[in-house]
């Protein structure tokens, strides 16, 4: 599907979800650590994405609500988003997921505790296992950092990665 004359374009910040039904909307946000991911209905073209910074709060609430859900942790921003298809009335079953970021930002990360995009990465696909769901396109892992636009009107993502800067 070609792009629409005129769409609007939402840029979202660490620790934001999106969630439309409007089939003119453009996601986009830039990751490092961080990882997004994409839900989206290819019949009525509507989806949404969130950029979790952490797989889970130290201290995970013991019942979640819109009001105390915190979309900077997987476990949270994916419930915030699947609160959002429950409310459009979709079935879940019906949204391919796309699952994005995750790179290392440092030299000496890889298979380290601090290694947070790793683990991201890993919540990420366990949190979609347990919502019956697996990913029909990944960009993971690596190095540096990673732009992401998500089009509703064709569910297409592009992702254009940037290499970690060599310091001199």
């Amino acid at each position: 599907m070609t792009q629409p004359k005129q769409y609007v374009e939402i840029l979202l910040q660490p620790g934001e979800y999106y969630f439309s039904n409007d089939p003119n909307t453009r996601i986009r946000t830039l990751l490092g650590s961080c990882v997004s991911v994409t839900l989206w209905h290819p019949k009525f073209k509507t989806g949404g994405m969130c950029h979790f910074l952490l797989p889970k709060r130290k201290d995970p609430l013991q019942k979640l609500s819109n009001e105390l859900a915190d979309a900077r942790y997987a476990e949270e921003a994916l419930w915030l988003l699947r609160q959002e298809i429950k409310q459009s009335g979709l079935p879940l079953s019906q949204f391919q997921a796309k699952l994005f970021g995750g790179g290392r930002m440092f030299k000496g990360e890889a298979g380290s505790a601090s290694d947070v995009g790793c683990k991201n990465i890993q919540m990420a696909r366990d949190l979609l296992q347990h919502m019956g769901l697996s990913s029909v396109s990944e960009h993971v892992g690596g190095t540096g950092h990673r732009n992401v636009f998500f089009d509703l009107w064709s569910g297409d993502v592009w992702v254009k990665q940037l290499p970690l800067q060599q310091k001199t």
